[in-house]
């Protein structure tokens, strides 16, 4: 099943036969999925299953690896994303990405933000931009946090916080879907605890899709889940039944723990 029945509205991102090569090797064997805007997405399954790979796929992170060749058809908003007259620049402002690891800038938490809203011209003078930064900032949770030392490096706050950063900086371009490739993992407990809370509160204002090697995780998060193995996509449909009631006898071996 890739498409959606119980959405009502048109996926953000359809996604069609997509296959992915690195050289020789092929590490996705067409995928077909709909991603909508009004839920999470979770993609899981055993380390090496191609989850992350795909995921990469949606806003052509793959084209910085010279091996990697994408055939299929990944279409935003119903444009085709891979043909030679899209903006890259321009299309991974619109999908943005927050990896496994925080990877604030170098810069100030200020300048950690202001950056995309800068070089996309989204901001009209100083003014303007204390405005976006403060949003970004305040729906990533942080604001409280940082308010007082907006000038201090990015590189100086706990790993959470450097991943809540890293969130706002998505967020402060207005991205329409974001990309989360085991945002968690490098986390403790409690970092991972807010920033699941804060999954739940962008839910339905962006697309979100995320990577993540926990089922509790996904199951917590998440309201359509799809499960990949050995570079397929096994099955995909609702967290709740992927996890009680799977259709199938891989998803099944695999949310019980037979294997992964």
């Amino acid at each position: 099943m890739v498409t959606d029945p119980i959405s009502p509205a048109e996926p953000k991102m359809r996604a069609r036969d997509v296959s992915v090569f690195y050289g020789p090797k092929k590490a996705i064997d067409k995928v077909s999925i709909d991603i909508p805007t009004e839920f999470v997405t979770a993609f899981i399954g055993p380390s090496g299953c191609g989850k992350s790979t795909f995921l990469r796929t949606l806003n052509r992170m793959n084209d910085t690896i010279a091996s990697a060749r994408v055939e299929g058809v990944i279409e935003l908003d119903g444009a085709d994303i891979y043909t030679s007259g899209m903006d890259v620049v321009q299309l991974r402002a619109r999908v943005g990405m927050v990896f496994q690891k925080p990877n604030p800038f170098p810069k100030s938490i200020y300048d950690n933000i202001a950056y995309g809203p800068k070089i996309h011209g989204l901001a009209d003078g100083k003014a303007e931009l204390d405005t976006i930064v403060e949003k970004s900032l305040r729906r990533a949770g942080l604001w409280e946090e940082v308010k007082d030392r907006l000038n201090d490096s990015g590189t100086a706050l706990s790993g959470g916080q450097q991943q809540r950063l890293c969130i706002a900086r998505a967020i402060a371009v207005d991205p329409e879907v974001i990309l989360m490739d085991e945002p968690c993992s490098a986390l403790d407990p409690i970092a991972t605890a807010k920033i699941e809370e804060l999954i739940d509160e962008l839910r339905g204002r962006f697309a979100i899709v995320i990577v993540t090697h926990s089922m509790q995780q996904a199951a917590r998060v998440s309201q359509r889940t799809a499960f990949f193995h050995l570079g397929n996509l096994v099955e995909y449909g609702e967290t709740s039944q992927i996890f009680t009631n799977p259709h199938e006898e891989r998803t099944k071996d695999y949310i019980t723990g037979r294997y992964g």
